[in-house]
């Protein structure tokens, strides 16, 4: 199959080398000057995509998206799929749909979750949104790129569920920082904690998959000094959509929005960016109740 990918980034980047391992014609393109095993490399976004039969993006937002999107619709061939893996927000989803679909075009929304690792070893999962038809054509490539694809819905319906999902992300994450440093102050030996946790009530995904106490659980970030599997600052980027799109839908979601001022503060104010987002630990062992 020949596929365009614009995006060749830490995430796309592997994506787009794993499409072209398996056997796949790939042209690719990105603003910085990179090198990807197997991939053909053109000098703009829409010579990527003229002529492709899909075309993958992975971009930084939904104002890039947007302006990409602008670029190389005018030069697919109709019932090309558009398929944008970028996280951005919902409305900047639904109006490039919009745009591919009216040009002919099957776009899908089809943000991933894995980091880089997932990335590298093409076990990402993809929460998709679009026609049936357009996930349809799409779906192969995510069984090269990923471990599981969920068609969500129409248009929009997968950055939906990946700033759902990602809340929750964040808010579990900080919860699980703050239940830490309280253990600490209560004179609870960590290893102790996590062995209750991790098969009570409080069981999460931030406790027993990812734990933020070094040395706790299994490997995790927290045991390479908080180098970021998932860094702060693109935990802050997914909480802001998620407080958009609660804006957008009149939505209440008093956590979210909560989690999203700490990491905020955490990234802007304190010593959260370039670290990972479970760096949250070290940071409320450091402070006292205000």
């Amino acid at each position: 199959m020949k596929i365009g990918f614009i995006g060749l980034g830490n995430m796309g980047g592997p994506m787009a080398a794993n499409l072209a391992a398996a056997g796949h014609d790939v042209t690719g393109f990105d603003m910085a000057d990179v090198a990807i095993e197997g991939v053909q490399l053109a000098d703009t976004g829409a010579e990527a995509a003229k002529d492709a039969e899909i075309v993958i993006t992975m971009l930084p937002n939904g104002a890039i998206l947007r302006a990409v999107a602008a670029e190389i619709v005018p030069v697919m061939s109709t019932g090309t799929a558009f398929v944008d893996c970028s996280t951005v927000d919902v409305d900047s989803a639904r109006a490039v749909a919009a745009d591919a679909t009216n040009a002919g075009l099957l776009p899908v929304d089809a943000p991933v979750s894995g980091g880089v690792g997932g990335a590298s070893a093409g076990t990402l999962t993809f929460m998709a949104g679009g026609s049936a038809d357009a996930f349809a054509k799409a779906d192969p490539l995510f069984d090269i790129m990923g471990q599981k694809a969920v068609h969500c819905g129409a248009s929009g319906a997968g950055q939906a569920a990946k700033i759902c999902n990602n809340m929750i992300l964040g808010v579990t994450m900080i919860a699980t920082c703050e239940a830490f440093a309280l253990a600490d102050k209560l004179g609870l030996d960590r290893q102790k904690m996590f062995d209750v946790v991790s098969t009570s009530s409080g069981y999460s995904w931030t406790m027993n998959a990812y734990c933020p106490a070094p040395g706790v659980g299994p490997q995790s970030p927290a045991d390479n000094g908080y180098q970021p599997g998932f860094a702060s600052e693109l935990m802050l980027k997914d909480l802001r959509l998620s407080q958009q799109a609660a804006q957008s839908a009149d939505a209440d979601t008093p956590l979210g929005q909560h989690a999203t001022a700490l990491y905020e503060q955490f990234v802007e104010n304190e010593t959260g960016l370039g670290t990972d987002f479970s760096a949250m630990l070290p940071r409320f062992e450091k402070r006292g109740r205000s």
